[in-house]
């Protein structure tokens, strides 16, 4: 088990764990994820760690199909601007290592946005805590254990 597995676990939250030989040469995580699984890429969520105002950290959970827009999810997060964490504050913060970030259940809870195009399936995928391992659940769930919020994160 993981943290984020954990979390949903102890919530009662209804979810299913799908586990995947990953490759170690693959670094698109998300479509390797969508592939191997045979799953709808659309319905596959990466979670994505930003610095927004250089001072805080948020978390954008955004389909391996799309980009995450730096300008929305600082509008989203309150602020002006977003970079990419430093992926090293990212790991100590979440406690989980890159490829494997799950917005469920990290040692620092982030504040949390999940794109809007979630709202469209029953259930979504997002990583369970490690590469080669997923979560399903429903996006009312993934809202409620992150304490997210729904947004448009997009870029067009």
């Amino acid at each position: 088990m993981t943290p984020g597995i954990d979390a949903a676990s102890k919530a009662g939250i209804l979810h299913t764990i799908h586990e995947y030989d990953h490759d170690p040469a693959s670094t698109g995580y998300g479509n390797e994820a969508a592939e191997k699984m045979g799953v709808d890429p659309a319905r596959v969520f990466k979670t994505l760690v930003v610095a927004v105002d250089s001072k805080t950290l948020a978390v954008g959970v955004v389909p391996v199909t799309g980009m995450l827009s730096m300008k929305l999810i600082a509008k989203a997060a309150g602020g002006k601007k977003a970079v990419m964490a430093d992926p090293q504050e990212v790991q100590r913060r979440t406690g989980y290592v890159l490829g494997g970030v799950s917005p469920l259940g990290q040692k620092n809870r982030l504040k949390t946005f999940i794109d809007s195009s979630a709202e469209g399936f029953e259930t979504v995928y997002v990583s369970a805590g490690r590469r080669g391992l997923e979560i399903e659940l429903s996006p009312d769930d993934l809202v409620r254990l992150t304490n997210g919020k729904l947004a448009p994160l997009q870029q067009a």
